[in-house]
């Protein structure tokens, strides 16, 4: 299953600097937004995995969209992913 995931706001940062990314999900498994975290741990997430996630889950300060809507409309990490999704992770944290 292809999707394509995106990140922003200071999140690609801990993904070689790389904002956008085409992955291809095996369809082994009914994917959620909440096994997509885990999958992008363990696949994508290069460095400091604690500012990406916290508990399993997206850690706050990090907006989710999925298809440029806010994640917490389609049920969080319930959502169950479907082809051509796009899901962007926003960092609004900022040092200062």
């Amino acid at each position: 299953m292809l999707i394509t995931l995106e990140f922003s706001g200071g999140a690609e940062m801990l993904f070689d600097n790389k904002k956008s990314h085409e992955v291809n999900l095996p369809d082994t498994e009914k994917w959620t937004i909440g096994s997509l975290l885990l999958w992008i741990r363990d696949n994508l997430l290069r460095d400091k995995p604690e500012l990406f996630l916290q508990d399993d889950t997206i850690r706050p300060g990090i907006l989710v969209l999925i298809n440029d809507a806010d994640w917490e409309l389609y049920g969080q990490s319930e959502y169950v992913v479907e082809a051509k999704d796009k899901i962007s992770f926003i960092s609004t944290l900022h040092g200062g």
